[in-house]
């Protein structure tokens, strides 16, 4: 059964006809937002990807993918998990140059997903990927395209409420940056998810970097695969919930491993079999551009921006009947 928190006295600001038209306004801006702040262009992207390129997300290494096999070929097919690294091999055959970058709509079966108020088996996010150089692959560069997601995500709300002035949320642009050992350092006593609320409950904005790595605990803050993100240039958006009185995620990002950093990280993940693969020998061999990518969520941004309290109040998917029950029983009206 999945987990739920019905927060005291919730009611929806939207009723169910206005959440529909909102999302689809919420979408339409924050794309164009998020294009002007990290100059992006829409392609098209693949639901599913063939199990021996190395091409699917391989998320913290345990889930398992949805598989099916194809009449007519004979091979199977896996469902991507996300498209961190379909986007890479996407911007080399398409011929985007340093500086350019595209965006997508990505969505997955993420059948191994624990479901909560936050998570749900469907997950669907815009996956965006840029082109930079080596002179920009630096932590403050980083920090920059940080800023411009942040700001894109606050014009969208400023936006939101001047067409729906009942929306009550409120988001902070300013952000703070803290590395996950830093914040290890001022919490070594909670685990990680109450290190997140703790710093979030008063900095509201955060950017939580370097992610993947074993801190000085022996423990990662968080898993992270070794083949995408460069452990050193990456990091989580999360916001402060005020609806759940807790800390959001909204993007998982980073600037993507080179030859080095994927040499590392495979030997520590103790994954030296993917060396083998299409994806893997080409970004060895350096013939992948260097780029920082992310996803960021597009049912998790609804929720945030519409005030929802439960995913399933902005996307359809499945969840028990004990968890339709008490939604039902709670105002709480899942698609």
């Amino acid at each position: 059964m999945s987990k739920i928190t019905v927060p005291k006295g919730y009611r929806s600001t939207l009723n169910l006809y206005d959440t529909q038209t909102a999302i689809g306004l919420l979408k339409r801006t924050f794309e164009e937002r998020l294009c002007l702040a990290l100059n992006l262009k829409r392609v098209s992207a693949p639901l599913f990807v063939d199990p021996d390129t190395g091409l699917n997300d391989d998320l913290s290494g345990v889930e398992r993918p949805v598989k099916f096999d194809l009449k007519e070929t004979g091979k199977n097919a896996v469902v991507v998990h996300s498209l961190a690294k379909w986007k890479r091999m996407a911007l080399a055959a398409y011929g985007f140059s340093a500086g350019e970058g595209l965006y997508t709509d990505m969505n997955a079966i993420r059948r191994d997903e624990e479901m909560d108020n936050l998570h749900s088996v469907y997950t669907d996010q815009w996956d965006w990927e840029k082109i930079i150089t080596r002179e920009t692959r630096t932590a403050d560069y980083l920090k920059k395209i940080v800023q411009g997601i942040v700001g894109a995500i606050c014009d969208t709300l400023d936006f939101l409420k001047c067409r729906y002035p009942q929306i009550e949320v409120n988001l902070t642009r300013t952000v703070s940056f803290i590395t996950a050992q830093e914040l290890e350092d001022l919490y070594p006593d909670l685990t990680s998810k109450e290190r997140e609320n703790a710093y979030l409950k008063e900095h509201k904005t955060v950017f939580i970097m370097q992610i993947g790595d074993k801190l000085r605990s022996g423990k990662p803050h968080d898993d992270r695969a070794p083949d995408y993100d460069d452990w050193s240039l990456n990091g989580d958006i999360l916001f402060w919930n005020d609806i759940l009185d807790c800390a959001f995620e909204i993007s998982s990002m980073g600037i993507r491993v080179d030859e080095r950093s994927l040499d590392r990280q495979l030997r520590l993940a103790n994954a030296d079999e993917r060396r083998s693969l299409p994806f893997h020998k080409a970004l060895l061999n350096g013939e992948l551009p260097l780029t920082v990518g992310g996803g960021i969520g597009q049912s998790r941004l609804s929720m945030l921006l519409l005030g929802k309290a439960h995913i399933g109040e902005v996307q359809v998917s499945l969840w028990d009947e004990e968890t339709r029950r008490i939604c039902r029983e709670n105002g709480i009206v899942i698609l």
